[in-house]
């Protein structure tokens, strides 16, 4: 009579169990939207299909580098900061078109190391981007494509060591610190 009762609730508990252990979330997966809420701000951030992107392609795991959510953190990072360098008025389209994260994931004769991320200075974190500004009045003020890197990543300074961003949300700083001089928009150059 104790086998049926401890059985029904090993079935109790691992069928409510199962709902809080969600799958883990791929940058890839078709039901992600490729595009933020504005959240009623200035800036919108959308981006291309992030298994064409170079940190997929060319990473050297592409199963590690689909793994996680760093797409969408990475554009309400943008989302976020650039909303702060705008003007009065002004709105932001951002369409974020690669992204290369710093470091690669290197064989290794173990495997336990092959979900490891090595960071070096040959593999500079790298965004390229479209951008639209538009005044107050809804004319575009200035607008562009972009391809930012930075070779010198290492050598800046000291980051979040926990933030696995780190260095890529440096590269954005840097990127909306150039363009974006006193709140005014730079006027885009071909």
């Amino acid at each position: 009579m104790k086998t049926p009762a401890l059985l029904l609730i090993a079935i109790v508990a691992l069928a409510t169990a199962v709902p809080g252990m969600a799958r883990q979330k791929n940058v890839t997966d078709p039901g992600i939207p490729r595009s933020l809420p504005t959240e009623g701000g200035a800036v919108s951030v959308s981006w291309t299909d992030p298994a064409q992107f170079s940190e997929i392609k060319y990473s050297g795991s592409r199963w590690e580098s689909e793994r996680g959510t760093w797409v969408t953190d990475l554009a309400k990072y943008l989302r976020d900061k650039a909303g702060q360098q705008l003007a009065r008025g002004q709105t932001l389209d951002i369409v974020i078109t690669d992204i290369d994260r710093a470091g690669r994931y290197e064989p290794s004769a173990r495997s336990a190391m092959n979900d490891i991320r090595i960071v070096k200075d040959i593999y500079p974190p790298r965004i390229a981007l479209s951008f639209s500004v538009k005044g107050p009045d809804g004319q575009v003020i200035a607008e562009g494509e972009r391809k930012l890197v930075d070779h010198g990543f290492l050598m800046g300074p000291n980051l979040n060591n926990n933030d696995t961003l780190r260095y890529e949300k440096r590269l954005i700083d840097d990127w909306l610190r150039k363009e974006f001089r006193s709140g005014q928009a730079v006027t885009a150059t071909p």
